[in-house]
């Protein structure tokens, strides 16, 4: 009997197998080699066009080194890096406005700035606005005095924004000042009274 001529052939489920297991073990590769790059990002190995990852920011009046990515928002280093929670993050997304602070006194949302950028600027958050005895800013005064909030959540961001209108208009209609910081928004709603409070502050900033 003449022997068929798969005989010599390798066993066809043992050539499979191994296969496989060779597809297997490409694919661990490539995915170690994907991690041992995103490893190297992370751990501050820079790749040709990266950018300083040590950096200063002058917070408040103060100059403070931080270690930042190159991807990293305002808001996440303030509070996360620098642990200023006073700028909060609600949406995330430049539309709430709850993390609204000022950049060489002008209002900007800090979830949608990267940090890199503010190099070389004047940044000022809630915490920095009140005096160096603790005497509160007369925008935080208003605030306190009217009891313009409910629950206070987004009320770093109205004050910041408000202080920066205030700054190119002392004295504001109370339908100005709505237009002012209309870029900000209250989950509770409760806009009159913020109004109220924030009026209360101009008064203050004018000595009135």
């Amino acid at each position: 009997m003449t022997d068929s001529p798969l005989a010599d052939l390798p066993n066809p489920s043992v050539s499979r197998r191994n296969f496989i297991k060779g597809v297997i073990a490409a694919g661990a590769t490539v995915s170690s080699a994907s991690y041992l790059f995103r490893t190297a990002v992370v751990s501050g190995q820079q790749s040709s066009g990266g950018v300083e990852r040590l950096i200063t920011l002058n917070v408040n009046g103060q100059d403070r080194p931080v270690d930042v990515m190159k991807q990293e928002t305002l808001a996440w280093t303030l509070r996360y890096k620098l642990g200023l929670t006073g700028t909060k993050l609600g949406c995330d997304r430049a539309e709430c406005g709850a993390c609204t602070v000022l950049i060489d006194d002008v209002p900007h949302y800090a979830c949608s700035i990267l940090t890199h950028s503010v190099r070389g600027k004047k940044v000022t958050t809630i915490e920095g606005l009140a005096a160096a005895d603790g005497t509160l800013h007369p925008v935080q005064r208003g605030v306190v005095e009217e009891q313009g909030f409910q629950c206070a959540f987004c009320m770093p961001g109205f004050v910041m924004a408000a202080v920066g209108f205030l700054k190119t208009n002392p004295n504001p209609t109370r339908q100005e000042l709505a237009h002012g910081v209309s870029g900000n928004l209250c989950r509770c709603q409760d806009y009159d009274k913020i109004l109220t409070a924030l009026s209360r502050g101009a008064e203050l900033m004018r000595g009135a």
